[in-house]
């Protein structure tokens, strides 16, 4: 934005005040003899780039002089344009005035608060920090913005959230984290503040194409990782098991049973759980995507002894015109059998996810001797997504490889970054140091069949 179209500065205010941003702006304009000319002039002059082209401002705009005609049109001028300087007019403004279809006038454009941006506003009343950036990054879950301010910009924390609810009509309540993830409890949940509208956190949330109802207060859920979400999904395959032993209310789970995937979903915190339990059926996924409540580390043990002795399929049916009234009996296009072994087991926890490995030590050789037995040269070996974090560099290859050392350690069995069909995945930035990882490798067959003792 140019400087003459900038809000006015006010670095001392605390509490908003809306009608402090005010601004005129003397320009020109081009006054319309005939409306019916208003959309071929318009052309000429976006052409002749001689248009006040501006985002969020209508260029055509009521003459400033209703004694001319009634319901008289303008159109408003870029600012290098001089009314009264017809050298400054350019040569399609220039044969229009000497065609009688425009006049060029003085007009005074009029700003006020609801011209400008969050980013406007917030410029002009707040100091920028050393690398010249405005807290201007919140995160959206339903109709609640979500803010992690750091203490430099306390003193602003309310005309933020104030800003943020004028200028995005979608979101009713801003809230600013106080504690770090996971100190108000074991879930990942935190304590916050709520900075502006009703201290209301239940929300409902679209993801791709799953719908989740939940009490952000209660759950943890980050809308930043839509991608991430997206993209470890879309490496299963229909008819796959899949072992999601942190699922929170489900964003790997349920769109994977969108897809026909076998998923048991589990998570430790009862209100996850509940949410989870909601959107399996909300989502319609309940033949594809199991829930439970358990501790994680149990779960990946218990899980696959149970799932080895299950029995279950789902018959995938025809979509149904829905117009169709037919009654006879529709055949399924093909039968999907739930798989007895899991061929991804997912883990996001990265605070701690990495200490649950050892629960996979002797994941196959500790089965229960009344079960079903597996081969140890034979049984395929499932995949291990295990999120993590790491520092912050131009290159991750150290974090790669702290990462793997680390594995390696929970393991007992050493992997590297260069190892086949291990990845240590960037997902994103979540402070100014730290990034998040996520670690994906073939669960070693000297790991799985590992006795104890």
């Amino acid at each position: 934005m140019s400087d003459d179209m900038r809000p006015p500065v006010n670095l001392s205010m605390r509490v908003l005040d809306r009608a402090f941003f005010q601004k005129t702006i003397p320009i020109s304009a081009a006054r319309i003899y005939s409306k019916q000319q208003i959309s071929h002039i318009r052309k000429d002059l976006e052409k002749s780039k001689d248009i006040l082209a501006r985002d969020r401002l209508s260029i055509v705009q009521s003459d400033p002089n209703s004694d001319v005609q009634k319901d008289s049109k303008c159109l408003l001028l870029n600012t290098r344009i001089k009314a009264e300087d017809s050298s400054t007019w350019g040569g399609t403004i220039q044969e229009l005035v000497n065609q009688q279809q425009i006049k060029i006038i003085p007009y005074e454009l009029h700003l006020d608060y609801g011209y400008w941006t969050y980013h406007d506003i917030m410029t002009s009343i707040m100091p920028m920090d050393e690398e010249g950036e405005l807290p201007s990054s919140f995160n959206t879950v339903g109709h609640v913005a979500h803010l992690n301010l750091r203490d430099q910009y306390l003193d602003w924390k309310h005309i933020i959230a104030q800003v943020i609810l004028d200028k995005n009509s979608s979101i009713k309540t801003v809230i600013n984290k106080i504690n770090s993830v996971g100190e108000e409890s074991e879930f990942r949940t935190f304590a916050y503040e709520v900075l502006a509208g009703p201290d209301n956190l239940n929300v409902e949330t679209k993801e791709g194409d799953c719908i989740f109802r939940f009490d952000y207060g209660k759950v943890y859920w980050n809308s930043r990782l839509n991608t991430e979400h997206r993209r470890l999904v879309d490496m299963f395959k229909e008819g796959d098991a899949v072992c999601d032993v942190m699922a929170g209310v489900g964003p790997f789970a349920v769109p994977a049973g969108k897809t026909n995937v076998f998923v048991w979903a589990n998570d430790l915190n009862p209100d996850s759980y509940k949410y989870l339990v909601d959107a399996i059926k909300r989502n319609k996924v309940v033949p594809f995507v199991k829930p439970f409540n358990e501790n994680g580390h149990s779960f990946i043990r218990t899980a696959t002894a149970e799932l080895l002795k299950t029995d279950h399929s789902v018959p995938i049916m025809p979509k149904k015109p829905s117009r169709s009234k037919s009654v006879d009996p529709v055949q399924p296009l093909k039968t999907l059998v739930q798989p007895k072994l899991f061929s991804h087991f997912v883990m996001n926890l990265p605070g701690s996810a990495i200490t649950f490995l050892p629960s996979f030590i002797g994941l196959y050789a500790s089965l229960p001797s009344d079960g079903p037995q597996l081969d140890p040269d034979t049984t395929p070996l499932p995949m291990v997504h295990c999120y993590t974090f790491g520092p912050k560099a131009d290159d991750n290859a150290p974090a790669q490889a702290a990462i793997c050392e680390e594995v390696s350690g929970q393991l007992g069995y050493k992997i590297t970054p260069q190892d086949d069909e291990v990845e240590i995945w960037d997902v994103r930035d979540v402070a100014p140091k730290k990034r998040m990882f996520c670690a994906s490798f073939r669960l070693p067959r000297e790991v799985a069949w590992r006795k104890a003792g």
